[in-house]
């Protein structure tokens, strides 16, 4: 259960933070699957689709829902395309959000090798009608074994509001230590200023969680997480994940 502080010590962020926040969100439509953050060098196979859907709460009451379809295409290559759509609470201030992404692999995820891929997407705010960042970044995944893997990402996450540029990274792990069970942990972050309004943008931001694959179109996640939002509180995750057709 994630326990709220009471409301008068709850921090209030003025707009150049809530600026900040909202477009240093995690947004990435297809992180190891899910609400995880850290990516994967992986997309769906052609012609098929997937719904990705979470719900995120904070020891401080801020709250971030989100639902990602994505499905994959063959142009000149195959290419992942995904609108992620969420709806946030952060201090007494709510929005509305889509990103539009697009994935593709350039070198595939094989036991002992290194898969590579490349991921751009944009992020717009649904209320005010702007666009509020972009971003791009290379994930890379090395299949250690057939049931662990580790990611790590490098990128570019543009501010449009503030008109700042930061430099992404983060690594993680997948182990499937038994049949339904997957144990998924990442740190992450951004880096290349330190605001004054919110300083804890530039620290290091951390998940772990619980896959639970009962078929294997269905994962189910539960997650922890600390500063998932650049605001230093606690977080819980429920996700679900379901794909369709491949």
């Amino acid at each position: 259960m994630v326990r709220s502080t009471p409301s008068s010590r709850r921090p209030l962020l003025a707009p150049s933070a809530l600026a900040l926040v909202i477009v240093a969100l995690p947004s990435r439509a297809e992180a190891a699957g899910g609400a995880f953050a850290v990516d994967d060098a992986q997309i769906a196979a052609p012609n098929s689709c997937q719904v990705e859907s979470w719900t995120s709460f904070a020891r401080n009451k801020d709250f971030v829902g989100v639902s990602t379809p994505a499905c994959t295409v063959d142009f000149i290559r195959p290419v992942e395309l995904s609108a992620q759509l969420q709806r946030l609470r952060l201090g007494n201030f709510w929005s509305s959000l889509v990103t539009l992404q697009a994935k593709t692999i350039f070198a595939p995820v094989e036991t002992g090798k290194v898969g590579v891929g490349l991921v751009g997407g944009a992020t717009f705010d649904l209320i005010h009608k702007h666009h509020i960042g972009s971003y791009a970044y290379v994930p890379a995944t090395f299949a250690v074994l057939e049931d662990f893997r580790i990611n790590a990402n490098a990128g570019w996450l543009h501010d449009g509001i503030l008109d700042l540029h930061w430099l992404t990274w983060g690594a993680g792990f997948e182990w499937n230590f038994v049949k339904p069970l997957t144990l998924i942990a990442e740190i992450f972050g951004q880096t290349g200023h330190r605001p004054l309004q919110l300083p804890s943008l530039a620290d290091p931001r951390m998940q772990a969680g619980l896959r639970f694959t009962p078929v294997d179109t269905v994962d189910i996640d539960v997650i922890y997480g600390r500063n998932i939002t650049g605001v230093p509180t606690h977080w819980i995750t429920i996700g679900l994940n379901v794909r369709i057709g491949g």
